[in-house]
């Protein structure tokens, strides 16, 4: 089985930390709040729409997280 590269981003927009989880291979991306409650899924996306949707939230300050990095980070100011 190949292993499909995601992404993971982070960011605090308007007080409130987002999740962001995309993959290029799929044409998938999905936003979870901070309770970790999905609230946006979108599939069917090229690699230039993924690409555009992750310039966007990075827009917002979005960190990207290491694809080995320990499950519970937290962002600095």
């Amino acid at each position: 089985m190949k292993n499909k590269q995601r992404v993971i981003w982070i960011w605090i927009q308007n007080g409130h930390l987002y999740k962001s989880i995309s993959c290029l291979e799929d044409g998938c991306i999905h936003i979870y709040n901070e309770n970790d409650q999905l609230i946006l899924k979108r599939t069917g996306l090229t690699k230039l729409q993924v690409k555009q949707i992750e310039d966007n939230i990075m827009r917002y300050g979005a960190k990207k997280l290491n694809s080995n990095a320990e499950p519970f980070r937290f962002l600095g100011k």
